[in-house]
């Protein structure tokens, strides 16, 4: 049953796995979370046209919570699983942590009607919105990988893949983080002068 309740996330739209991380975000410098449960989970998945695929059910959102916690880590540079001695993020645990999301799915070569194609299996559906998180992440990275971003902005926690023509976008959104930016540079030159 496809869900009515609002996106109340400030930025959507992104590919599929920046979406997953922007599933969190700061509102009045508090942490909001979508997925705290099916609700939730069900407004993500209608927002990504995977709603008619999967179930928003416990046990995918446990999957799309390992795969949020994983590509975040990727992202970040940070492991959520393994460190080194000195406690510092080990450099092939964040990629463990999404290969082990990875390791639910695969990718059948399929020829249909319009020729060569593919086609996502997984022997437990529930593990497909995450596995398909993971799989854009990777696209991702083959395709510009200097391009996925973090905004900017110090207190925002959002994520964007920059399309512009330069590659020089900074904010996840030029009305909100973008002016608040602008804004606060304003207030401290006129407070100087």
């Amino acid at each position: 049953m496809p869900t009515t309740t609002p996106d109340p996330r400030p930025l959507t739209g992104e590919p599929l796995a920046l979406d997953l991380l922007n599933t969190r975000w700061m509102r009045e410098g508090t942490l909001q979370d979508l997925l705290t449960g099916p609700d939730g989970l069900a407004v993500w998945l209608a927002a990504n046209g995977l709603d008619g695929r999967f179930t928003a059910d416990a046990a995918t959102l446990r999957h799309v919570l390992r795969a949020r916690d994983a590509l975040k880590a990727a992202v970040d540079g940070v492991s959520v699983s393994g460190a080194t001695a000195s406690g510092a993020p080990s450099a092939g645990a964040a990629t463990a942590d999404v290969d082990a999301v990875l390791e639910h799915g695969r990718i059948r070569p399929t020829l249909t009607a319009e020729g060569p194609g593919e086609r996502a299996e997984f022997a437990d559906q529930a593990w497909g919105p995450a596995w398909l998180a993971a799989r854009n992440y990777l696209e991702l990275l083959a395709t510009a990988p200097d391009r996925i971003r973090g905004c900017a902005h110090e207190a925002c926690v959002l994520h964007f893949f920059d399309t512009s023509r330069n590659g020089t976008r900074r904010w996840c959104s030029m009305a909100g983080c973008g002016n608040r930016a602008k804004a606060s540079r304003h207030y401290a030159r006129t407070k100087d002068a």
